[in-house]
Parts: structure tokens; sequence; C-alpha cells
């Protein structure tokens, strides 16, 4: 009898070395959790051509958008772990949706293999141009001054922009109003148009806007200063310990070889390497950071620790 459950064993071992050993067979999927058109679409076009010429086989995009990344990541979850399935996931979905609801359909350190982060993207904050501020002190100054005056706009409440003008007022002491909106455009829209005085967003979504003097870069809320944009200072540059950046990252379902996974990783890794990716994704505002897997698990308990203080802070919840 233990013979017998030692071959069987044996044989499940054997069988998983060989399909690691010949993946990929056929096409893999990768669902990305936001609609197609967007700057996480982009990103997992981008990373699934360039698999796709390095690996032999399709990497076939599925956009599955829908409850602020919710369906995608529950889709994802219950894939088979065979490495056909992978997901783009992002930092709302991995991160702070899980910290603003319990009542996810998936558990994102649980039901997932992380192989690789991607990318991070550094969030711009932007201002009417009429606002009579040059700098993030001037803000800073304007705020204090006539507290509760200013508006922020967000895509939502609980989005990652409503969660960096949360941790803007708590680290900086000020009183902005939070104004929530249906979607990211149209806050920007009215930012332009004056009816409120600023909004966080990602570099791409804003560049043109900026360069046809529509709104103001104010300040970056990466540690560091954007390539993109290198004139813009660091919010963290005047406000100590800020930062606010979303990031995305490759993801596998729970359970799938770790052969496997260790091959998707070092083909995610090669392809960030590409100068044509490389420059692709700074050009647009992003900053390339391929990881281990182990590095971005380490990551989103890092970040989850992190956000989890800002939205106590204010009080978000979205159950």
């Amino acid at each position: 009898m233990k013979l017998q459950r030692w071959c069987a064993v044996a044989a499940v071992f054997c069988v998983t070395g060989v399909s690691a050993q010949n993946y990929p067979r056929k096409p893999i999927r990768m669902v990305i959790t936001y609609p197609p058109g967007g700057n996480t679409d982009l990103v997992g076009r981008a990373m699934a051509a360039k698999l796709s010429e390095q690996m032999g086989q399709q990497v076939v995009v599925d956009n599955r958008g829908g409850a602020g990344g919710v369906m995608g990541s529950m889709i994802a979850a219950q894939a088979a772990p065979d490495g056909y399935t992978i997901m783009l996931g992002t930092s709302a979905g991995m991160v702070v949706n899980p910290l603003l609801s319990s009542k996810l359909p998936y558990d994102a350190l649980k039901d997932f293999a992380p192989v690789s982060n991607v990318i991070i993207v550094p969030q711009l904050l932007v201002i009417n141009p009429q606002l009579p501020v040059k700098s993030i002190k001037d803000l800073i100054a304007l705020a204090k001054a006539k507290p509760g005056t200013l508006n922020a706009g967000s895509s939502g409440v609980g989005t990652p922009n409503h969660l960096g003008t949360e941790l803007l007022k708590g680290l900086a002491g000020i009183n902005i109003v939070h104004v929530p909106y249906k979607g990211g455009a149209q806050a920007l829209t009215d930012v332009m148009g004056g009816q409120i005085q600023m909004a966080f967003s990602s570099i791409p979504a804003v560049l043109q806007h900026i360069k046809a003097g529509r709104l103001v870069a104010l300040g970056v809320g990466s540690a560091k200063r954007s390539a993109a944009l290198p004139a813009v200072q660091a919010i963290g540059e005047v406000v100590p310990g800020y930062e606010y950046t979303t990031w995305y990252g490759i993801f596998a379902p729970v359970k799938t070889p770790q052969a496997i996974v260790t091959r998707l990783n070092a083909e995610i890794v090669k392809g960030l390497a590409a100068p044509e990716i490389h420059q692709r994704f700074v050009a647009n505002g992003g900053d390339p950071a391929p990881s281990t897997p182990d590095e971005l698990r380490k990551y989103m308990i890092e970040e989850s620790a992190r956000w989890a203080k800002t939205i106590k802070a204010a009080g978000i919840r979205i159950d």
C-alpha cells in the first residue's frame, strides 16, 4: 500500500514536471480587470504581445471589467491553475478593494500566486490653471488659510485617487473637500472647467492636457520625480512620507505549478528589459518594475498595511 501511494505521488510530480517543461502548448489567456482603452489595458496588451513573441504561443487578452476590477479578479481566481490563465492585477484590485470590503468573492493573498510586478505608475496631482498656487507648499498654505474651501475630485469613494487625496490631507494637516465622481474623466473635466480645483490622475491620462495648458502639474506621488515630468516636484519633497503610486502585476490562480510560475516570471522580466517595452512605459509616465514572486507578495502586504492606516483615518468603507 505504501509503495502504491509513493508511485501515485511520483506520477503526479512527473506529470507536473513534464507539463512545466513543455509549457506553453496552447494559447494563454490574460485577464485584464478593466475595460479596453484605459491605462491598465494598454499595459496588459503591450505585455501580452511581448510574451506571445517570446513564448511562441499567443497570449490572448480577455477584458473583464466591472465593479472596480472585482469581476475580472473573481474570474481569474476561479480558473484552472494550469498556467493557461493569468491576470494583470492592479493595486486597486489586489490591495485597496480587500481593505474596503469584506464581501469580495476572492482573497487576494490566498487565491492567487504572484508572478511578477510589471510597472509602477506615479500619480500626479493636477490643478486648474487659475488656482493661485505654483507649488505643493503654496497649496498647503492656501488650504490652511481657507480650510474646507478647496475641492479635490476622484473617480469615486474608495478609489486610489480618493485615497491619495486623503493621504495628503492627513500628512499635511489640511482640510480639502473630497468630491466623488462616477469616473476619473469627469473629475478632470471639472478641474479644467473650474468647478473643482484639483484631482489626482495617472500621468498618461493628463499629459496632453498639461501640454495644452488646460491643467497644471503640481506634484507627483512617487518617492522620486518622474522621468516623464522631471521638472515636477515629488510631493514627498514637501510632505515627508507621502507616496502614492499605482502598480500592475501578473498573477496566476493559486496552486499553479511552481515551475510554470518560474517560467512566466523569467519571460516577464525578459520582456520588461526589452528596449521597446521599457521606453514605451517610461514615455507614458510609468516605471518598469519586474520582481520575483516573493517580492510581489511582500510588496502587497506592505501596501496593505500602509493604505489600511489611511482608510481607517478617513473612515472609508464601501460594504
